[in-house]
């Protein structure tokens, strides 16, 4: 049986809600999870579930400005701060999961959407090297490398929102997804509408990050540069996209990861956004990440150890249900 726990994270004077999901076995592997924009860790429904059973512990926390860790005030919506203080609090959480010694289970990081983009822009910064070399493999799942054709925003709302949020960096703005964009399935377009945690604001500040970020993704100015330090990738895609680009996310596994030896890229086809959401077939999905991370532990040798709680995270039992 599953345990899920819900606790805090501190960083930086702030406190982030977490959650957590332990198998009751062995931990084979250690998954920690970035979420994406107007999302939180409450919506992954039976993903991560699925992977606890199997041995791989999730942990996950709601980023600045997102999901639980903005219930205290309507100003903290959408305030993340630069892309400074995302990898930062990305660090921070990160580092006491990360194994100690070779008996401990191996760590993989996961992003979906935003939090694709901002998995990779992790991996590929020179300051975090040091952590990212005892990450045993980074999945991507739909990462926010450039817009879908159908949500790329003007040149010149782009332009215009790069000049105010110079100025006015803190200024939220309204930037709605379209729930019909993100699932196929009914049940999940639903939720997700009546979800008052996705409340799709974002800062100008947060926002130019997000778009910074991309950017320099899809143009090969960020990453994978040196041979050794990002071990293993996966990305899975889904063809029907209509919030992030597929044929981007393509593209830069392709050319940019070409110092990684271990990657593989899989196209769902017809498949939409939330490739964890997008109706019974995600179950495939559930398996292909989970047979991922098992078969790279099956390499690594070894069972590693029993789950364990992080003292850095103040964590208590919860009976919710995705």
């Amino acid at each position: 049986m599953v345990t899920e726990k819900e606790g805090e994270f501190n960083v930086g004077g702030k406190s982030l809600y977490t959650k957590t999901w332990l198998p009751d076995g062995p931990t084979l592997a250690k998954l920690v999870f970035i979420h994406g924009f107007s999302d939180h860790m409450g919506r992954y429904y039976g993903f991560f579930p699925s992977l606890a059973a199997r041995g791989i512990a999730v942990y996950g926390f709601d980023q600045r400005g997102w999901g639980r860790s903005c219930l205290s005030s309507p100003k903290e919506k959408g305030l993340t701060g630069p892309t400074s203080l995302v990898l930062s609090d990305i660090a921070a959480f990160l580092t006491p999961h990360l194994p100690s010694s070779p008996s401990d289970p191996p760590v993989f990081v996961m992003g979906h959407s935003m939090g694709g983009g901002q998995a990779l822009t992790f991996a590929c910064d020179p300051q975090y090297e040091e952590l990212v070399r005892k990450v045993r493999g980074w999945l991507l799942e739909s990462p926010f490398i450039g817009f879908s054709p159908e949500a790329k925003p003007s040149a010149f709302k782009v332009a215009a929102g790069r000049v105010a949020g110079k100025m006015m960096p803190h200024s939220q703005l309204v930037q709605r997804i379209p729930p019909e964009d993100l699932s196929s399935d009914p049940a999940v377009v639903k939720s997700l509408a009546e979800d008052k945690l996705c409340h799709n604001t974002g800062t100008l500040e947060g926002l130019a990050g997000l778009l910074d970020r991309a950017e320099k993704l899809s143009s090969g100015v960020t990453k994978v540069h040196q041979k050794g330090v990002v071990r293993a990738v996966w990305c899975g895609h889904g063809t029907q996209d209509k919030t992030t680009d597929f044929h981007e996310s393509r593209k830069y596994f392709e050319k940019c990861l070409g110092e990684v030896e271990d990657k593989e890229f899989k196209a769902y086809e017809g498949w939409y956004h939330q490739l964890h959401a997008d109706g019974q077939k995600s179950e495939e999905f559930y398996r292909d990440v989970g047979d991922w991370i098992l078969a790279r532990c099956e390499a690594q040798g070894g069972e590693g150890g029993e789950g364990e709680e992080v003292a850095e995270s103040e964590e208590r039992p919860t009976s919710a249900k995705l």
